[in-house]
């Protein structure tokens, strides 16, 4: 029998890991640049997006699809979370480029049958990030 301590202790450790589960052991994929921020345009390179791919699935005109520095913030922040996902999921292949590229491109049938790439081309990306974060802490959905 676990006593209230060791109950509490397990918590504790259970919250720490979920504080930091949403950011990548790593840059298995290379989507980020010396200084540690995402590049939008290798981003949308290993998902195989066009402009209009990206300008859909962030919710911005695609004259505002630039991915040099002038890009607008809301852009590069929208990149940027869609490069945490690919991170995360290239972790759990243990950095496998070609598996994670794999996963990302066929119908799963926990996301409604559809394949996380078009979950992200319709936009719902952010449904795709918390789906990501549970399997990876062994929730079930």
């Amino acid at each position: 029998m676990s006593s209230a301590a060791d109950t509490g202790k397990r918590t504790a450790e259970l919250a720490e890991m979920d504080l930091f589960a949403s950011v990548p052991e790593k840059n298995y994929l290379d989507l980020q640049d010396a200084d540690g921020s995402y590049n939008a345009k290798k981003v949308a390179e290993f998902l195989h997006l066009n402009r209009r791919e990206v300008a859909r699935a962030v919710s911005v005109p695609l004259t505002s699809v630039r991915f040099d520095k002038p890009m607008t913030p809301e852009l590069n922040r929208r990149m940027t979370e869609i490069g945490v996902i690919c991170e995360q999921v290239a972790g759990y292949f243990k950095g496998d480029a070609q598996r994670t590229s794999l996963w990302f491109s066929l119908p799963n049938t926990l996301l409604g049958s559809i394949s996380p790439i078009e979950m992200i081309k319709l936009g719902r990306y952010k449904k795709l990030y918390h789906f990501v974060q549970n399997a990876l802490a062994g929730n079930n959905p």
